[in-house]
């Protein structure tokens, strides 16, 4: 099971090997970090069939935990791992230019510093895999040469910056309280020695400074920005992968080390701010990438809000938010490469491309809760969720959630009545075409999303024991520390 450790350093290796082998023979560059894409989804395969599908710890180097390197593989890190191969493939740049080996390397750097970022059990190397991925991701939003492009690009390098500061700040008052960054570790001296003002201190930084990735209110403001001008593709790697690691780091702290109500509140109210700003900007927004952005801001509101929830019902409703804007916010991003720019340009383009509006419809009736797609589905669980709750603040971010929907669904309605606003002979010569690529990994999108209407009981039910292993604390420690009993002290 060793093998797990591939799925990281060969794209790693592979991202600085891939100029080489392009100059050598172009068609094989090319196709090089597919290849490895590939071999990393096999992988996975094995390993988790070796495993029988149960959680373990694997110790790098032979050292022991806490004091070595351990990647811990459960359901939840396996999906996400899974992921990243897959979002990998169905993103890759094969456009051919001068800038394509950069780009392909930066697109294997990103996605060997996720995978990493899935799999750590402890904090040193979720930080240095965050700031690998920060880094990976500046290279691609200033692909694109523009002067928006350099703009956007420091603001969120200047973002970023200060997150990094503050996880680093978060990283070392964890260290100074209890002298261990291993989280399983940590999960067994946290009661004591991070149920304090001070704990509560460093998760506030930490979900700060991750949050600047994950799109969290009020360290969100370079998402409008960076999401108009960078490539489609970067953009719906951003919000449909890289967003979503960030939070499974929140998680993994949430539920391992700040199990508290005080942590939960604090992701509670940012996530209800994070949907209250998003969805009004959204709402007033003129550009198709802006709205879509804007809208990124508003839907990861709400999967913050979900993973605030206590118990398990609060993961569960989580993932499948999370898993659902995994396919529906990248769909939408690939429509707008040749559909972004004034709304205004979109009246009638429905008529000169019939599937590219089918498919935005589709997307999102699902995005707003349209039953029986699965986005109503995933709202479900997140109203059941907080009207299970007697406290006000959950009582609020009801009324907030219910609210930001109707909003949503106003101006994703508005946009796609414009798509046929017009005649066909009126708009002929100037609604432009969606990506032909574009179109395709789209419907690739929704094909996915239309096989998880099919099988909805089934997926359910898997995600059910995902979010049951991810939240079980004991089950955790017992895995990293199985020869001292669960005893990592």
């Amino acid at each position: 099971m060793s093998q797990i450790v591939l799925v990281v350093a060969l794209p790693l290796l592979a991202a600085f090997l891939l100029p080489v082998v392009m100059r050598m023979a172009l068609g094989l560059g090319l196709w090089f970090g597919p290849a490895v894409l590939g071999y990393g989804l096999w992988t996975l395969w094995q390993v988790w069939a070796l495993s029988g599908g149960e959680a373990f710890s694997l110790a790098i180097g032979g050292f022991a935990p806490p004091l070595g390197i351990n990647f811990y593989v459960d359901p939840l890190a396996m999906l996400f791992v899974a992921a990243v191969q897959l979002m990998g493939l169905l993103f890759w740049p094969f456009k051919i230019d001068r800038e394509t080996p950069r780009r392909q390397s930066l697109m294997l750097l990103l996605l060997a510093a996720s995978t990493g970022l899935a799999l750590s059990g402890d904090l040193f190397n979720l930080y240095v895999f965050y700031e690998l991925v920060a880094v990976a991701s500046f290279g691609l939003i200033a692909a694109s040469a523009t002067g928006a492009a350099y703009a956007a690009t420091f603001r969120y390098l200047l973002l970023s910056g200060i997150g990094s500061v503050l996880t680093l700040v978060g990283i070392t008052l964890i260290y100074s309280q209890t002298g261990t960054l291993n989280l399983a570790h940590l999960a067994q001296l946290a009661p004591e020695q991070l149920n304090n003002p001070l704990g509560l201190a460093a998760f506030v930084a930490i979900l700060i400074g991750v949050g600047v990735k994950a799109e969290l209110f009020p360290v969100n403001s370079w998402v409008p920005e960076v999401y108009a001008t960078a490539p489609a593709r970067v953009s719906a790697i951003l919000a449909g992968l890289v967003s979503k690691l960030a939070v499974l780091i929140v998680v993994r702290l949430l539920v391992l080390l700040f199990p508290q109500p005080e942590a939960a509140q604090v992701m509670l109210l940012l996530g209800m701010l994070g949907v209250i700003s998003g969805e009004l900007a959204a709402w007033r927004a003129q550009d198709l990438k802006r709205m879509l952005a804007y809208s990124s801001i508003g839907q990861l509101g709400m999967i913050f809000i979900a993973f605030s929830l206590p118990a398990g019902g609060g993961l569960y409703a989580g993932l499948a938010l999370t898993l659902h804007h995994m396919l529906v916010k990248p769909g939408l991003f690939m429509l707008a490469e040749r559909w972004g720019g004034s709304l205004q340009r979109l009246r009638g383009a429905g008529f000169v491309s019939p599937l590219g509006a089918g498919l935005f419809v589709l997307f999102s009736l699902s995005l707003v809760g349209m039953p029986p797609l699965p986005g109503f589905w995933a709202k479900l669980l997140l109203i059941s969720g907080l009207a299970g709750q007697s406290e006000p603040l959950y009582m609020m971010a009801l009324l907030v959630f219910l609210s930001a929907t109707v909003v949503e669904a106003s101006y994703l309605f508005r946009l796609a009545a414009a798509l046929l606003q017009r005649s066909p002979e009126e708009v002929s010569k100037m609604a432009p075409l969606p990506e032909r690529q574009g179109l395709l990994v789209s419907s690739l999108l929704a094909a996915g999303l239309i096989s998880a209407l099919v099988m909805i009981a089934p997926l359910a039910e898997g995600l059910k024991e995902v979010a049951s292993e991810a939240g079980d604390v004991s089950g955790y420690v017992k895995h990293v520390f199985p020869s001292r009993g669960g005893a990592g002290q």
